[in-house]
């Protein structure tokens, strides 16, 4: 029975990974834009004399700052999900703790590099320190999220491979 529920599980996981990444993360922008952008108008409104239209946030002295799905980072949003839904073994109440703290870690990070190439986007360091983010941090920050994970909900399975490996030692059977 005990093998039973862990095949159910496994499945209904996987399968939900694969809905929720239809079409396109359409669910991961419809949430996050608005939890994205208004924060950021919010934390530059207090430095900034800024006004808000649509998805473009106008900053005086800075110019407009437009946030484009690529600045939500739905895409690691998803990474997230799938490295939280890819680990057997653990309880709903605990895995939506987990995928909680994520998210709510790579959204308090977002707002905050958000805000910090508002500050540079008038001068020659926006395209340096845009890049640096794009390239680096933002694959930085989703690795810092995950181990951290790791070590405060004291993880000890491998995302995919602990279900490889189940699913493996069924088939031999």
């Amino acid at each position: 029975m005990k093998e039973i529920n862990r095949l159910v599980s496994l499945s209904l996981r996987y399968i939900f990974l694969v809905l929720i990444a239809i079409p396109n993360l359409y669910i991961f922008y419809l949430i996050l834009t608005p939890l994205t952008i208004y924060p950021s108008f919010f934390l530059l409104d207090l430095f900034f004399n800024v006004a808000i239209q649509g998805t473009i946030i106008f900053v005086q002295g800075k110019g407009l700052i437009e946030i484009i799905p690529a600045c939500i980072a739905g895409a690691a949003y998803y990474l997230l999900l799938v490295l939280n839904l890819s680990i057997p073994n653990i309880k709903v109440k605990q895995r939506l703790k987990m995928i909680a703290y994520a998210f709510s870690i790579l959204l308090l990070a977002n707002i905050l590099r958000i805000f910090l190439l508002s500050i540079f986007s008038s001068s020659e360091l926006f395209s340096i320190a845009h890049h640096a983010f794009w390239y680096f941090l933002s694959t930085l920050f989703v690795a810092v999220i995950w181990f951290s994970e790791v070590k405060m909900f004291k993880i000890d399975e491998i995302p995919v491979y602990s279900d490889i490996k189940f699913l493996w030692s069924k088939i031999r059977k």
